[in-house]
């Protein structure tokens, strides 16, 4: 057992929603069912109880001085997974031991107080991680100079942005110098280059032998970091092994899924995609395309009901998260009067010009002018093969016009430019 970091056996979390004898798991939950149980005792409450399950029967070890990705589609039960470890939550089911010093970041602001200053919450949140007053003193200044937000760190974080609570929050974990870290999504809040801060930081924790559990929906970031995945999926392990066969299966599952930025429920779509195949020129199913060549997309849609003017569009996001191109019949001069019922829609692009990369395909219907949200969801996946061109030529790249002139050519004519 000496070189496992992380045991997990049989671990499951259980929520009872509506339910009488809520189980408590922080100070909050025991107040919050104290004030529901007034309305409980007067009759007014006829909530049934209801079980769920975020997390059921996990079992893994994790050795020491791994890098380890947690994957899985929104609601698979990452995050619940790492509070556990983190011991914000207590499991319904099993046992979980860890065999060294813990730093986790799993939501803004996670031990930061609303009122206090920045240089306030720094001492606050490294002693919750378990840092000493003496310790914090000593790494004060490289905290700060790590966030990069030394002009406000007298200010209260009530002030700050998102980004400004992770980058404070990021380095107060970072000088914990932690054996275990645990990292969820939040470092997409951040800017790209804090983002590769972190990254840098968490690769030198991986050359000083620490463990790492990563929770992220990039899978470039994840393909970078982790060698082996854990792959989630409604709250049970589905897979656990390399990280490229985990991602592939989890690629498989995100096909129509919901995007998870949007705020509207698939229930409450008037429209939605519910098939999408990607074809080269010779309508050849294919999921690898060579630079250059041409790309067909068929995705087929149900309306619930009639949709005026729809607009449909199709993005192509790279695996780092960056936002290459985006294809929309309104932009395009395309104009759909109204659909209702089950139709198709045939997309053929450009040649490919993309770096060779994989890319994720993401589907929105919007309202005419780009308004209103009607349907978001991600397509597919897609790869771009090219022997140099990759992401160290950019996004995408245009063969370009070269003159070459010696230099008395050169003498000769800047010579009549100045004349």
């Amino acid at each position: 057992m000496n070189d496992i970091a992380i045991y997990v056996e049989q671990l499951g979390k259980r929520y009872r929603l509506g339910a009488n004898g809520q189980q408590h798991n922080t100070l909050r939950d025991l107040l919050a069912d104290s004030f529901q149980s007034l309305f409980r005792r007067n009759g007014k409450s006829s909530a049934r109880r209801q079980d769920f399950w975020a997390l059921r029967e996990a079992s893994f070890t994790i050795q020491r001085g791994e890098s380890v990705g947690i994957i899985g589609l929104n609601g698979a039960g990452k995050s619940t997974l790492l509070k556990i470890l983190s011991r914000i939550v207590e499991p319904t089911t099993g046992m979980a031991r860890i065999d060294g010093r813990v730093g986790a970041l799993l939501e803004v602001g996670t031990g930061f107080h609303w009122e206090l200053t920045g240089r306030e919450n720094v001492y606050l949140y490294g002693s919750i991680l378990g840092m000493s007053k003496r310790e914090m003193d000593r790494k004060f200044e490289a905290i700060v100079e790590f966030s990069g937000i030394a002009d406000f760190i007298d200010t209260p974080v009530k002030r700050y942005s998102s980004g400004m609570y992770v980058r404070l929050a990021f380095a107060v974990a970072a000088h914990l110098q932690p054996e275990i870290l645990l990292i969820d999504e939040v470092l997409s809040v951040g800017d790209l280059p804090f983002q590769r801060k972190c990254m840098e930081f968490a690769k030198g924790l991986q050359q000083a032998d620490a463990t790492i559990l990563f929770v992220s929906h990039n899978m470039f970031s994840i393909k970078t970091m982790c060698s082996r995945v854990i792959y989630l999926k409604h709250g049970q392990i589905q897979f656990d092994g390399p990280t490229d066969e985990g991602i592939k299966h989890y690629e498989e599952d995100c096909s129509l899924s919901t995007l998870s930025w949007t705020e509207s429920k698939p229930e409450d779509w008037p429209i939605r995609i519910t098939d999408f195949a990607l074809f080269d020129e010779d309508d050849q199913a294919k999921k690898v395309f060579e630079y250059g060549e041409r790309m067909r997309l068929r995705l087929c849609y149900q309306a619930r009901q009639l949709v005026e003017n729809p607009n449909f569009i199709v993005a192509f996001i790279r695996s780092d998260g960056v936002a290459c191109c985006n294809f929309s019949t309104e932009v395009d001069g395309v104009i759909i009067e109204r659909v209702d019922g089950d139709g198709m829609i045939e997309l053929m692009i450009p040649p490919l010009k993309l770096v060779a990369e994989l890319y994720t395909i993401h589907i929105l219907i919007r309202e005419k002018g780009f308004q209103k949200v009607l349907c978001a969801q991600i397509g597919s996946t897609f790869h771009v093969r090219h022997h140099l061109l990759d992401t160290h030529f950019g996004v995408f790249h245009e063969q370009a016009q070269w003159v070459w002139t010696n230099n008395q050519i050169v003498d000769k004519k800047m010579a009549v430019v100045h004349k």
